[in-house]
Parts: C-alpha cells; structure tokens; sequence
C-alpha cells in the first residue's frame, strides 16, 4: 500500500465515488423525464389546439356524431341508410304518394273512399267466402288504432307548434335587429317557394332532402365542412360591409308603448 493512503481515506474515497456517481445518475435521469414531460405536454397541446380547430371546423360547430344529432335509434338508421331495405321501402313510399296526388291529380278525399271501399271488400270477402267453400265461419282481423297514438302525436304536434311561435315572438320582441331580417328574409323566401309548387311538393323535397343530405354528409363530411366554412367567411364579410355601411347608421331605440289607465 503506497505512503499516506489507510484504509479509511480508501474506503471514504471509494463512498464518495459511489455517492457522486449516484447523484449524476439522478440529475440525468430527471432531465430526461422533465424533458419527455415537456414533450408530452407539448404533444397533447398540439393535439387539443388541432382538436380545437377542427371542432370549429365541423358544421355548425357540431361536437356529436351525425348519426347522435339525428337522435339515434330506428329513426337515425333509416335517413343514414344502415338498412337499405327499409330507407328505400320509406323513399319509395313518399315517391308514390307524391306521384298519386300530384301527378295523377288525385283528391286525398277520392284516395281515402277507394281505400275504404278495397278493404270493405276484402273484409266481406273473407267473412263470406267460408259459407261459400263450406267450412267454417272465420272473422276478419279488427283494425284498432290506439287512443295513445292520437294523443302524443296531438301534443308533439302542439308542443312544436308553440314552441315555433314562440321563437317567432322572441324574434320579434328581442331587438336583435340581425336575427329579425334573417328570419324575415327566410319567411319570405319559403313565400317564393310556396309560390312555385303546393305543400305537397315542399313536403316531398324535405322528404326526400332529409333521406338523403345527411348520409352524403356522413361520407363527405371533411369536404362540406371546408365549402361550408368558405361560404360562412365570404357570407360574414359581405354582412359586414353592409353593418358598416348601412346597419350601423340606422337609429336604435326602445319602442315605449303608452300607458293606459
């Protein structure tokens, strides 16, 4: 053993090796998962502002699946198509009554006795042709409508209905000059329409619109949300161009009705 080295200096010098070997092991291994923490971190903020922007992206700001907007269950399944088979039976449904009242120029009163007086027949047919063939007497199936039926399809009727004039009111009475012309100018265009076919026809173009626009929105939706957003952009700045140059000077104020006593 050299001069001036004893087993304690050796054994002292040796923890200390130890020791500073252990914390340099710490100091890197703590940098590296401070960094990789910063790189996760910046990674999912990469991720949420891209989820961000395509949020905004979507069409009307929609966050859901269409197939969940559209309410889900049998009525989503038939205007997405999931079965073929029934979406086309409905569809082909809608196109032959169109095609009977509108193009044939029947009269849903005629329509309604002739269906009356086919199955009227059918039922005495049927009653009576056992007598006929001498066995015995069978009754025909009794057609019973629910009570239930007419009942909730009364109050979602009414219930929509007034939801639609109030909204029509909330309109009128808010003071939000935007909203009103927009509302009015879509009155006005469904008037124009309503000029060039019946009801029937604008029944039928919703039908068939509302079979169809939401199934080539599911397959194409990237597509439509990029026109879509163009469209809105362009729209936005021709609405402001007519704020600043017409809406804006136009005086605003508080109608104040009088007082009756």
């Amino acid at each position: 053993m050299p001069e001036g080295i004893t087993p304690e200096s050796l054994m002292n010098n040796l923890v200390e090796t130890i020791a500073d070997g252990v914390s340099k092991k710490k100091s890197v291994s703590f940098f590296q998962e401070d960094e990789s923490k910063k790189k996760s971190v910046s990674f999912f903020q990469e991720d949420e502002s891209k989820s961000v922007g395509a949020q905004f992206n979507r069409l009307f700001g929609r966050q859901k699946p269409i197939y969940n907007i559209l309410g889900g269950g049998k009525s989503a399944d038939v205007l997405l198509w999931r079965n073929k088979k029934i979406s086309a039976g409905v569809l082909a449904g809608a196109t032959a009554i169109w095609v009977l009242f509108e193009w044939l120029n029947y009269n849903f009163l005629s329509f309604l006795c002739f269906g009356l007086i086919i199955g009227m027949i059918a039922q005495f047919v049927w009653s009576n042709a056992s007598s006929l063939l001498n066995r015995s007497p069978s009754r025909p199936p009794r057609i019973v409508l629910p009570n239930e039926l007419f009942i909730n399809a009364a109050k979602s009727v009414g219930a929509e209905v007034n939801r639609a004039l109030g909204f029509l009111q909330d309109v009128a009475c808010g003071g939000n000059l935007k909203q009103f012309v927009v509302v009015v100018a879509s009155l006005w265009a469904a008037a124009i329409v309503g000029c060039w076919c019946n009801f029937l026809t604008v029944l039928y173009v919703g039908f068939v619109a509302a079979h169809t626009l939401p199934v080539l929105y599911e397959r194409y939706d990237d597509q439509v949300d990029g026109f879509v957003n163009s469209a809105l952009n362009q729209l936005q700045h021709h609405y402001q161009k007519l704020d600043t140059g017409v809406l804006s000077r136009i005086p605003k104020g508080k109608l104040k009705g009088k007082k009756y006593e």
